[in-house]
């Protein structure tokens, strides 16, 4: 019997999941997204040619893919039209290649302004919210106020969209903050229309059904182990649950029919919006990894905030979704650093853990192993016997930290640039 594999991000988001999805899809007849909104930007390369992809799974530009949208994933129409278009224009003929879950909630245009009234009162406290309405929609979910996909077939469709959006209204009044959703509302009934001609499905069954009749099944995380909902650094998280659990409930499979988990991560860390970073660096270094890998916001273009590797965290994330292989991403940023660091270990006061803390304080410091950088140009390596002995080590020791096998290495954005053991 097959089971659901499973590809997410372990740090803060940003790790790369989309090449890595895109590269593992030949061994996958379908993928499947499980959490997470238009709040993820998963970032494409291939002949050259650049895409980052919202809400469709990864999946979509191979021949032959079944491409899921889950449950747990809330969509917002007018974003997924968009997406949909810009896919079309590169000659894919989505309409067959992606289905979505009738029970994924629909993010309405109060909610983006829900989110927009609610960070922008948090003033210097706000969490960094990609301003998507992603917070908003899985409150509603929660309060059992939610529209979801397969409301859009009902009859009662406009009221129950009425109602919830002059609920919407009587929460806006609470704040200062002027709003405007006419030009956006025209948008989102037309990309409501434009959604059905899609299939809607009960994907909990779909999905099933597919493992039953041994179709392999990918399972795509968005953000990242350490923005989980209850296991990372709250309040600076994301609405959702993004570790392997969240794969139970965001597609509707059995806790034993979860197999593999790889576990994606850079060879340093960033992250984006607020938050504690322990190993975040405001130095040269900082800003070299920052231009060397490009490192602004797919979704965002926010700079992100770069750092060392954090192993402290990085091993927590590897506990905690039960990972059997890591996939070491943008190793080529640094090739060409004199000293590479690794935190081992937190000191906070007169203390030093190895476990991550209930709370990062401002004055967390890292304790740091030293490696020395293997100073050379490894984009071009496709075998791991290729690599220079320093790296080679440098995987060897996050190896025996976490106790996982580093099974794929990424040299480069493209596809085609990766090592795989």
């Amino acid at each position: 019997m097959k089971k659901v594999d499973v590809v997410l991000g372990l740090q803060w988001g940003d790790e790369g999941k989309g090449k890595v999805v895109d590269v593992l899809t030949p061994d996958y007849k379908v993928i499947a997204r499980f959490q997470g909104g238009p709040n993820a930007g998963h970032s494409l390369v291939f002949d050259g040619d650049g895409f980052v992809l919202h809400t469709v799974p990864s999946g979509i530009f191979r021949k032959d893919s079944v491409n899921i949208i889950g449950n747990g994933v809330v969509i917002d129409p007018v974003i997924l039209q968009d997406e949909i278009e810009a896919i079309e224009a590169k000659g894919v003929d989505i309409t067959g290649k992606l289905l979505i879950s009738k029970k994924a909630h629909l993010i309405l245009p109060t909610h983006r302004m829900l989110d927009a009234a609610s960070e922008t009162a948090k003033g210097k406290g706000k969490i960094g919210s990609t301003l998507k309405g992603i917070g908003p929609t899985y409150m509603d979910k929660t309060g059992r106020n939610g529209l979801r996909v397969g409301d859009i077939l009902s009859d009662e469709f406009i009221q129950r969209y009425e109602a919830l959006k002059y609920k919407h209204f009587g929460l806006l009044s609470q704040y200062k903050f002027p709003f405007d959703i006419t030009d956006y509302e025209v948008k989102w009934f037309s990309a409501v229309e434009n959604m059905k001609r899609f299939t809607f499905i009960d994907s909990e069954f779909a999905v099933n059904r597919y493992l039953d009749n041994d179709v392999p099944i990918l399972a795509e995380g968005a953000q990242g182990a350490m923005l989980d909902i209850d296991f990372g650094t709250y309040p600076f998280v994301t609405s959702s649950n993004t570790m392997t659990a969240g794969v139970c409930t965001g597609l509707g499979v059995a806790p034993n029919r979860v197999g593999k988990v790889m576990g994606i991560f850079k060879a340093y860390c960033t992250r984006v919006g607020s938050g504690p970073f322990p190993t975040e660096l405001f130095d040269a270094d900082g800003e070299r990894l920052r231009q060397i890998g490009r490192e602004y916001g797919a979704t965002t273009g926010r700079p992100r905030r770069c750092g060392w590797l954090d192993l402290v965290a990085l091993k927590y994330a590897v506990m905690m979704n039960g990972v059997s292989e890591l996939i070491m991403m943008k190793a080529d940023v640094m090739n060409n650093f004199d000293t590479i660091k690794v935190a081992t270990a937190y000191k906070i006061g007169d203390k030093t853990i190895t476990d991550f803390p209930f709370e990062c304080p401002n004055d967390v410091e890292p304790v740091y192993r030293e490696f020395p950088g293997w100073k050379e140009d490894i984009t071009g390596v496709r075998k791991y016997e290729d690599f220079p002995d320093r790296f080679k080590q440098y995987v060897a020791f996050i190896e025996q930290e976490t106790g996982c096998p580093v099974r794929i290495i990424s040299v480069g954005p493209d596809r085609n640039e990766i090592v795989v053991r």
